[in-house]
C-alpha cells in the first residue's frame, strides 16, 4: 500500500509546482534580458518544430474532431500577429556591445493567463468526464479540444512571431556595429 502513495504524492507535488511556474514565465517573461543571436535562432527553430508538430496532429484530429485544423490554423495566425505587436511594443535598448530587450508585460500576462485558463479548463473537463455516463463521454471527450489547440497555437505563433523579431533586431544591431 505504502507504494502505491510514491506516485500520487509525486503528482501531487508536480500539481502543486504549476502555479510557481506559471508566476516564475511571467517574471521571466518580463524582464529586460540581452538579446543573444544564437538563442534567438534556437528559440524560432524549436518553435517552429513545435507549430508544424501542432498542425500536423491538428491534420490528423480532424479526421475525427471537425474543425480541428481550421481552428488551429487561425490560432496560429493569431498568435503570430499577437507577437508582431509584441515586437512593436518592446522596450529596445541599444548599447556599444550590446542589445537589450524588456518585452511589454500586459502582452506577457495575456499569454500566461491564456495558458492557466487552458489548464485550468482541461482539469475541469477530466475531472468532469471522469464522473460522465458512457453516452456522454464521447461527446464531453471532445468539447474543447478545438479550443485547447486553437489557445496552444496561439500561444506558439506569439513566440514564433516575437523571437523571428528579436532575432532580426539583433541581426540588425550587430550589422550596425561591424560597420
Amino acid at each position: 500500500m505504502p507504494l502505491l502513495l510514491v506516485p500520487l504524492l509525486i503528482v501531487l507535488g508536480l500539481v502543486a509546482l504549476v502555479p510557481i511556474a506559471l508566476v516564475q514565465r511571467y517574471r521571466m517573461g518580463t524582464a529586460r534580458q540581452r538579446a543573444r543571436g544564437w538563442l534567438a535562432t534556437i528559440n524560432v527553430v524549436g518553435i517552429a518544430v513545435s507549430a508544424v508538430i501542432l498542425l500536423g496532429s491538428a491534420a490528423l484530429a480532424s479526421v475525427w474532431v471537425p474543425s480541428a485544423l481550421k481552428y488551429t490554423a487561425g490560432g496560429l495566425a493569431a498568435g503570430c500577429v499577437l507577437g508582431l505587436f509584441g515586437i512593436w511594443l518592446t522596450r529596445w535598448e541599444h548599447a556599444p556591445g550590446s542589445l537589450h530587450y524588456t518585452p511589454n508585460r500586459w502582452l506577457v500576462l495575456g499569454v500566461t493567463l491564456l495558458v492557466t485558463a487552458r489548464i485550468v479548463f482541461g482539469v475541469w473537463r477530466a475531472w468532469h468526464t471522469w464522473g460522465a455516463s458512457a453516452a456522454d463521454r464521447a461527446w464531453f471527450a471532445t468539447t474543447g479540444v478545438v479550443d485547447s489547440m486553437a489557445a496552444g497555437a496561439v500561444v506558439l505563433g506569439y513566440y514564433l512571431a516575437y523571437w523571428i523579431g528579436v532575432r532580426s533586431r539583433f541581426r540588425r544591431h550587430a550589422g550596425r556595429r561591424r560597420r
